[in-house]
């Protein structure tokens, strides 16, 4: 998975071929998102004698393992890149305690969803299927706005790890009625973030819908981990008390 892997491979796939195999997995990743991740030192291809980026087939699979890290486990740029950092010197055999503290975990396994559950939007019973919920417990979901269909019944794929983490709460009694706050908590973010990159967007320039993304994908990482370490310094002073 390491970048040092792919270097050694000759050959490569440019940034555009490389797109076009991640995109069936994930749909909302562009040549922007790329790039993006390249800068923040998450992935390192090669270049030609031209400037041309070229994949090896360990950077892609480095590139896939952010995204599905970001998409499944919401976990920020800078832990995903420790971990990366870590693999890639208990690999080189440079710090051999790093092959003991941290080697890049894989997402949780589960069964391979079906080509149509894999789309960008889900009917409702591939919606349960995916996610895992039932009826009832989905309806709650809705009801208390932690799960929105389209206006065409359709849901996003970013709703089932939703739903997948509120039945997994429900096993500690956190009904969705008390989730509630987290919903008005996150549309207050949104708000937020929002009102941050609408000037990037005003702007006229082909490039500046890219720039948004990147400024978005950065804000989301930072909303995401200010929120997990506000939330266990919290819940540390509750056991200690």
């Amino acid at each position: 998975m390491t970048a040092a892997a792919g270097r050694a491979n000759s050959g490569g796939s440019s940034i555009g071929a490389v797109l076009a195999q991640l995109r069936s997995e994930f749909p909302e990743v562009t040549i922007s998102k790329i790039r993006f991740l390249e800068s923040e030192g998450l992935v390192r291809p090669a270049r030609t004698s031209s400037g041309y980026r070229q994949f090896a087939k360990a950077d892609i699979e480095r590139l896939r393992f952010v995204l599905a890290a970001q998409r499944d486990h919401y976990l920020p740029l800078k832990v995903i890149k420790e971990q990366l950092d870590a693999a890639d010197l208990a690999e080189n055999g440079t710090d051999p305690a790093a092959a003991q503290l941290s080697v890049v975990p894989e997402p949780p396994a589960r069964p391979e969803p079906p080509d149509a559950a894999r789309r960008r939007r889900l009917t409702r019973e591939e919606f349960l299927d995916a996610s895992g919920v039932g009826e009832a417990l989905l309806g709650e979901l809705e009801q208390y706005g932690l799960v929105r269909p389209g206006a065409a019944g359709f849901y996003e794929q970013d709703a089932v790890p939703i739903a997948r983490t509120a039945k997994e709460l429900t096993g500690f009694g956190i009904e969705p009625r008390h989730l509630r706050g987290f919903r008005s908590s996150a549309d207050r973010e949104v708000a937020l973030l929002e009102q941050i990159v609408a000037p990037v967007l005003r702007q006229q320039n082909p490039r500046a819908r890219e720039r948004a993304e990147e400024i978005l994908d950065r804000l989301a990482a930072l909303s995401v981990s200010l929120h997990g370490m506000l939330v266990k310094a919290g819940l540390r002073g509750v056991a200690k008390g």
